[in-house]
């Protein structure tokens, strides 16, 4: 595929989950974790550095009661796309549509910081116009999901709370197998803050 890919990272959802479990000041988005090279950074950014250089188109989606976040992923090279929902529809929507004429987008969630670079860089390779790309471990569907071209419109269409999950139905897709674990490890409670 000749035309770039581009990364869009939702990082919208206000981490209820996280909330309740670690006070309700606590952004998990923000909060300390280990790498899996070991060295600690926060969530976000742990994100943000696991994705390959290769991927220069970055958007990340949020809110704007985080300016924290949003001058984190400037300096990762992000455009940010400030939105008020937090549904994740809403937020993949927003994104597509800031860089719409694209060879295909890769999904990324701002809550899973322990995938590795090379799991990121294989689903990408999967893109292809008329596919979806995702990552399967030990037959489960994972993270990041990749989107063809084809699949603007579609992307685009999603609000609410619903993901993206709804466009698998009519897509070729194509199952990236991986000897990775984070590519189903999210933080949805303080716990999963560390790897194992």
């Amino acid at each position: 595929m000749s035309e770039p890919i581009g990364v869009i990272v939702l990082a919208a959802g206000q981490g209820s989950r996280f909330r309740q479990a670690a006070g309700a000041e606590k952004d998990k988005l923000l909060a300390d974790c280990t790498g899996r090279e070991g060295a600690v950074r926060s969530v976000i950014e742990q994100v943000l550095v696991n994705l390959p250089a290769s991927l220069e188109k970055r958007v990340l989606v949020t809110t704007d009661d985080r300016p924290q976040l949003s001058r984190m992923a400037q300096a990762y090279g992000c455009e940010i796309v400030l939105i008020e929902s937090t549904g994740m529809g809403d937020s993949i929507a927003a994104g597509v549509a800031a860089c719409p004429r694209l060879g295909g987008w890769l999904i990324v969630l701002g809550d899973m910081p322990f995938i590795l670079a090379s799991s990121i860089e294989r689903v990408v390779v999967g893109i292809a116009d008329d596919a979806v790309s995702v990552p399967v471990h030990q037959g489960e569907y994972g993270h990041p999901v990749g989107f063809g071209r084809t699949f603007g419109p579609g992307l685009m269409a999603l609000s609410g709370d619903r993901g993206a999950k709804a466009l698998f139905a009519s897509a070729r897709v194509v199952e990236v197998a991986v000897e990775d674990a984070g590519v189903l490890w999210d933080v949805d409670v303080p716990e999963k803050l560390l790897f194992v």
